[in-house]
């Protein structure tokens, strides 16, 4: 398929695009941004009102396929769909429904295409990251339009424009709205997609809470009982955009699931956050980790000090290791951020000192350690300020990042060189990194926090249809 510029009416095309660009799609053709947060049609009101009924009438798993059927009816789709991302941070699946009665005449099974696993009657086929418009879409956050391929000329409903529309909400990828139009889209109903896909986020976000389709659905690799708890660990979204910040977190499971962990929660002018190692791998690291991140959630939110979360966090950790005859200790870094100020508060339990990349150059944080939690309980604790300047990134990490197969990695090189790349997708390019210096092999659980301080904490955020254009990552080339 070739990559277009949606067409439309000089007037009509200077209200769709409120902040117009340029991208080259993998097909080399002109691709524009459309963000049209301002764009109001006549009826909007009235539709709207019956995606969400449409939603709330629905169950939980059938939801979002109600919604896209809507927006598909609404935009006179021929085929609309939802691809999620998957958990591995490479991927797309498109989650669909398949009754039971398509089955292969000739076998009498269900005919599976490639990359697709069922459930009964759920379906989820995974789409690798390839480069793609896809994966375009979702690294540079815009829209992307796809022409009719001449090769499938001939074919049923063969001629059809094929729209991608990312659904983020807050920076967070949750995955892409796919639709099929019979006609070129023109520009404002490109910008109005955008809007839908934005909508599609919240739809998304309320109904996992009450089934686990979707995260059956993301995840394309078989999970361990330790990685299970691990996963229950971790917050939600791991992306989160506001005026003054953008933070997003990444882990790369090890072979045997290790204890990395990390957190973190926004409160009005504080950001809380943290990054954590259990001692050992399995099921006991998890548990570890369990206890170590529900003591610090559990003291941050009855208002305790970054001081105060790490001195009752060790007590509960030399506890329970008394109380069970064990060993455990987990290192750790939590933090505090004052986005009034940008002074960001960190204490060391041990852990591997986070990196600083402030105009041009790239350097570790002097942050002396104290003991790991869980190991005496007399430990006192000490906390070190580092002022952040605007376009400063800092990287938080685990020592699974420094694994010694993969010690010929400049960390610090490629910090700087994935500097432009928002969080999320230089999280996912030093991840890769590691994964090849170790042959895929990593005995350790590696895990990074990208925070970007930008400053400006009460300015709203620059925002289209769930993400902060200036700060998207650039297209592949």
């Amino acid at each position: 398929m070739k990559c277009r510029t949606p067409q439309g009416p000089p007037d009509r095309a200077s209200h769709a695009l409120a902040t117009p660009a340029t991208h080259r799609c993998p097909s080399a053709a002109v691709q524009r941004r459309a963000y049209a947060p301002q764009v109001v049609h006549g009826d909007s009101h009235g539709w709207i009102g019956r995606v969400l009924d449409a939603a709330e009438a629905a169950s939980p798993v059938d939801a979002v396929r109600a919604v896209t059927r809507e927006l598909g009816v609404e935009l006179g789709a021929t085929a609309v769909s939802f691809l999620i991302a998957d958990l591995s941070g490479r991927a797309l699946v498109r989650l669909a429904h398949v009754p039971l009665l398509q089955l292969d005449e000739t076998s009498g099974s269900q005919r599976l295409e490639p990359g697709e696993r069922r459930d009964v009657e759920e379906s989820a086929t995974v789409l690798p990251f390839d480069g793609g418009a896809g994966e375009q879409a979702v690294r540079t956050q815009t829209v992307q339009v796809l022409a009719p391929d001449a090769s499938d000329a001939g074919r049923h409903n063969s001629y059809q424009w094929t729209v991608l529309a990312p659904v983020t909400e807050r920076g967070e990828a949750i995955g892409l709205l796919e639709l099929r139009l019979p006609e070129e889209p023109a520009l404002d109903t490109v910008a109005e997609i955008a809007r839908l896909a934005h909508l599609l986020a919240f739809v998304v976000i309320a109904n996992r809470r009450h089934t686990d389709f979707f995260e059956w659905g993301q995840r394309s690799r078989p999970s361990s009982l330790s990685a299970e708890i691990q996963q229950r660990l971790l917050p939600g979204p791991r992306t989160c955009e506001a005026g003054a910040f953008t933070l997003s977190a990444w882990l790369e499971p090890a072979s045997q699931i290790a204890g990395d962990t990390f957190d973190y929660s926004l409160a009005r002018d504080v950001l809380h956050l943290s990054i954590s190692d259990a001692m050992g791998h399995g099921v006991a690291a998890a548990l570890t980790a369990t206890l170590c991140v529900g003591c610090l959630r559990g003291a941050r939110r009855r208002g305790a000090s970054l001081l105060e979360q790490a001195t009752a966090t060790n007590a509960a950790l030399v506890e329970h290791a008394m109380a069970n005859s064990l060993d455990d200790f987990v290192t750790g870094l939590i933090g505090r951020l004052d986005l009034r100020t940008g002074t960001l508060e960190l204490v060391n339990a041990g852990h591997v000192a986070p990196y600083l990349a402030r105009d041009g150059v790239v350097t570790t944080v002097e942050l002396p350690p104290d003991i790991p939690f869980g190991l005496f309980s007399d430990t006192n604790y000490h906390s070190t300020l580092l002022t952040l300047e605007p376009g400063d990134r800092v990287v938080l990490l685990t020592d699974g990042m420094l694994e010694r197969n993969a010690a010929d990695i400049d960390l610090s090189k490629v910090i700087q060189e994935t500097k432009a790349l928002h969080p999320r997708e230089a999280g996912r390019t030093l991840a890769d990194s590691v994964l090849r210096a170790t042959g895929h092999d990593l005995k350790d659980d590696a895990t990074l926090m990208f925070l970007d301080w930008h400053g400006g904490h009460h300015r709203e955020r620059s925002t289209a249809s769930g993400a902060d254009p200036m700060r998207a990552s650039g297209p592949l080339a």
